[in-house]
């Protein structure tokens, strides 16, 4: 069966799963109300091709770090919820093992028992050798390529035979992705608090066409999508057999203290 066909039931669904974490705030509560007028009107606006996300609410904490969040409206978190549900069985294909955020079974925990297992094996095949080389992306969020995103993802459903109504699934990526939610935001809290905040840690000072919003589900799920060609990179063509990434933070682990410095400036170009 289309998932066209019983598309209004996994939006049910996916509200369901929504509001676990979010039953409390203001939005979730409103939407509560009245949620079966909501979802029904809420399908109807998605297939009438009419849907456009919402106004998001910008806003800055402090912990563990400073960071800048843009909170989408609980009825665009509702679709996150339903398209990610739909496009997670196709990724869980093609993610390799040790790609740890936002996965069923996986997170912070798995990833440091496996780093844990890794050394520990590493040094047991080597003499006791096992040098650990941590790096990150700097300002990763706020610089994902939209189109290049849009780009992999068009190319991975176009081909995937798997997938069911693609174009529908598409046409929801693309406006998800290409929403700017600088755009008409609402600005929660003193506006000083982005005073010292890095520009590359700000939505609001991206290149063009780039930029993810920190705290939309999509968000962290297309960042595994997007860095999976680097995961591959890593392990198939630069030969890493101990290896995870946690969004935008990873680990390399081998014998080779030298190896794993040269890596540094062809992982980077890369």
């Amino acid at each position: 069966m289309s998932f066209q066909a019983d598309f209004t039931e996994t939006l049910f669904q996916a509200y369901f799963d929504c509001r676990k974490n979010k039953r409390n705030t203001l939005n979730a509560l409103k939407f509560e109300l009245y949620f079966e007028k909501y979802i029904f009107e809420l399908a109807d606006d998605i297939r009438n091709g009419t849907y456009q996300p919402g106004r998001s609410i910008a806003f800055i904490v402090t912990k563990p770090v400073k960071r800048e969040v843009f909170a989408a409206q609980f009825r665009d978190r509702i679709v996150h919820h339903w398209l990610i549900g739909k496009l997670n069985p196709y990724f869980e294909n093609l993610f390799i093992e040790d790609a740890y955020a936002c996965r069923i079974g996986k997170g912070t925990h798995y990833g440091i028992w496996r780093m844990r297992d890794f050394i520990h094996q590493c040094a047991l095949e080597n003499n006791g050798d096992a040098f650990v080389l941590k790096l990150d992306i700097r300002g990763f969020f706020m610089h994902i390529s939209r189109p290049l995103l849009f780009d992999k993802l068009e190319d991975f459903i176009t081909k995937n035979d798997k997938v069911e109504d693609k174009l529908f699934l598409l046409d929801m990526a693309r406006r998800i992705i290409f929403n700017d939610p600088t755009k008409n935001c609402f600005i929660k809290g003193d506006k000083s608090l982005w005073d010292d905040l890095p520009k590359d840690k700000s939505l609001f000072h991206s290149p063009a066409e780039s930029g993810l919003p920190i705290g939309n589900l999509t968000s962290q799920v297309f960042a595994n999508f997007y860095l999976n060609d680097l995961d591959h990179f890593i392990k198939e063509k630069l030969h890493i057999k101990y290896y995870g990434r946690y969004v935008d933070d990873f680990v390399l682990v081998h014998a080779d203290r030298n190896y794993l410095a040269r890596l540094v400036p062809i992982i980077e170009n890369y």
